[in-house]
């Protein structure tokens, strides 16, 4: 069915914009009209759109996203609605009917517009990979071909909620400190560039050495009050290069084992890719995706090359009969525990289950460090703001002083 792109004028005289499926623009103009709204351009963007998925006409929604909130619930949605007998075509207008934003609401009616030519649900999501992620498309297929659709999408929702609570989580944890140390920056940077200037000008016109602390701190005011933009320029080129090295093969290896190498933060980044290792691999066999594909698809989303590397060896490892557990000891990445439970798991028949279990374990493991980690950085950042601090006041008070020994 094609799609129409619309502008048309409420109740209230205003401008709407929005899209709607119809057998016409004739159709379209009636059902704009039946729902309360005046038409004032129709025109039809269905072949632009499968041109263009994300291309927008106003400038206020271009670059809006779908967000994995609006796209975990809309997966349990679409899963209650088919559990209660609608057929999936049925389930979809419904969704559409419901979504509030722009580009899932197209999205979801270039989907229908597919499954309505005879393709798959899957083979129809694939067609928009920046919304739907290839671990998502991989258990709509699979239980497209178990019969159990309805139960794979609550599953889908379930993890995809499970991993934003995650992340907000640790997003929460860190907020803090984050603003803190960025607040904190600027302050600083603003009294040494701009205010310390017209303080200390008083100590130029002195007669006098003036202590190494005031002159270390009269050169650092005036070479970031001369020259903050070269700073800036330079802390930008710094990212620019990092960012730019992180995309080749050879700079993303070394950023990779740098990830999982620093102090700290490289046990919590370890830690995050196991557990997304867990879920996500656990989610995918209960499901019913095959192992192996599975793994080729959880390597791409583990978010580290070492990591990934480990897990090429165990595809090689299994294609040729060894078990998951063998190929993955011989990892440094992936902890003992991890592998002894995936080891229980293969010998038992509950591989899905152990991996469920490997994530919730390090998922809190992570969770916990982080907490640890901003509790000690608060104090830190306290500590150094107040050095900091302290240091220009004594670097002021010292010539201060002075001057009122040799006026004595």
């Amino acid at each position: 069915m094609p799609v129409y792109e619309y502008t048309a004028l409420n109740r209230a005289g205003k401008n709407v914009k929005g899209i709607i499926d119809a057998d016409s623009v004739l159709a379209a103009r009636q059902a704009l009209r039946g729902s309360g709204v005046f038409p004032v351009q129709v025109k039809e963007t269905s072949s632009t759109l499968r041109e263009a998925p994300f291309h927008l006409n106003s400038v206020g929604t271009l670059f809006r996203r779908v967000k994995p909130g609006e796209l975990s619930a809309a997966t349990r949605q679409l899963a209650t609605l088919l559990s209660a007998g609608l057929s999936l075509v049925e389930s979809l207008n419904a969704l559409i009917s419901q979504a509030t934003n722009p580009l899932l609401k197209k999205n979801m009616i270039q989907i229908k517009e597919s499954v309505n030519q005879g393709n798959s649900l899957a083979f129809s999501l694939s067609q928009h990979p920046k919304v739907f992620s290839q671990v998502y498309i991989s258990m709509v297929r699979a239980g497209e071909a178990s019969g159990s659709l309805d139960l794979v999408l609550e599953r889908l929702a379930e993890y995809s909620e499970h991993q934003e609570a995650l992340r907000g989580r640790i997003r929460a944890a860190m907020a803090y400190p984050v603003i803190m140390f960025v607040i904190g920056t600027v302050i600083l940077f603003l009294l040494i560039a701009f205010i310390v200037p017209n303080i200390t000008i008083v100590f130029r016109e002195m007669d006098q050495t003036l202590p190494l602390p005031t002159v270390v701190l009269i050169g650092v005011s005036n070479f970031l009050k001369s020259y903050w933009w070269l700073v800036l320029s330079g802390l930008l080129g710094c990212i620019a290069l990092v960012k730019k090295s992180a995309k080749s093969r050879k700079g993303q290896y070394v950023w990779d084992k740098i990830k999982l190498r620093m102090p700290v933060f490289g046990s919590i980044n370890g830690k995050m890719a196991i557990s997304r290792f867990g879920r996500t691999l656990g989610s995918l066999l209960q499901s019913g995706v095959p192992l192996l594909s599975g793994l080729e698809i959880v390597r791409n989303i583990v978010n580290n090359g070492l990591i990934a590397r480990a897990i090429d060896d165990a595809i090689v490892q299994l294609e040729e009969g060894e078990s998951l557990a063998t190929p993955l000891s011989r990892s440094p990445w992936f902890p003992p525990i991890a592998v002894q439970m995936i080891s229980v798991g293969e010998k038992s028949g509950e591989l899905q289950n152990m991996l469920d279990k490997i994530a919730d374990i390090y998922e809190r493991e992570t969770e916990s460090k982080v907490i640890a980690l901003t509790s000690m950085l608060e104090p830190i950042m306290i500590l150094a703001m107040g050095l900091a601090v302290g240091f220009i006041v004594v670097s002021i008070l010292f010539p201060i002083f002075e001057m009122n020994q040799m006026i004595r």
